[in-house]
């Protein structure tokens, strides 16, 4: 038992280091497309994706965007959410999709499907791309 006593802080660092984002539970290495966003479908092309532990990013109806992830599953808190700038037909599109994705706090993966929802009931359905 004593020469386990020098071990035991080194053990909990390596454990503390892991995602323990949505990313590790099933959404990682997959692009996820929007279905819909309270019920109803957006009517432009949304993809996120999870491409490392802490990162978010995607392409919205007219900008790809990326920010970070560090809430622990099954929590989701987007923070420093950056876009480019492009202007296109769909901009209004875009404002709703990410307005929606900044108030989300909750997740959950069941197979090919992400929800993301809050306390307030709004909610984003994405699907996982073939």
């Amino acid at each position: 038992m004593l020469r386990l006593l020098p071990i035991l802080p080194l053990m909990a660092l390596f454990q503390c280091g892991g995602d323990e984002t949505v990313a590790a539970y099933g959404a990682a290495d997959r692009v996820w497309t929007l279905q819909e966003i309270d019920g109803r479908p957006l009517g432009a092309n949304v993809t996120l994706t999870l491409p490392e532990p802490g990162q978010i990013a995607g392409k919205a109806p007219c900008n790809s965007y990326s920010g970070t992830l560090d809430a622990p599953y099954p929590w989701f808190e987007v923070k420093d959410l950056i876009a480019t700038r492009a202007a296109c037909p769909e901009l209004e599109a875009e404002g709703t999709y990410f307005a929606a994705l900044m108030v989300m706090t909750q997740s959950e993966v069941s197979g090919d499907i992400l929800v993301l929802r809050n306390e307030a009931g709004n909610e984003m359905v994405f699907k996982a791309a073939e």
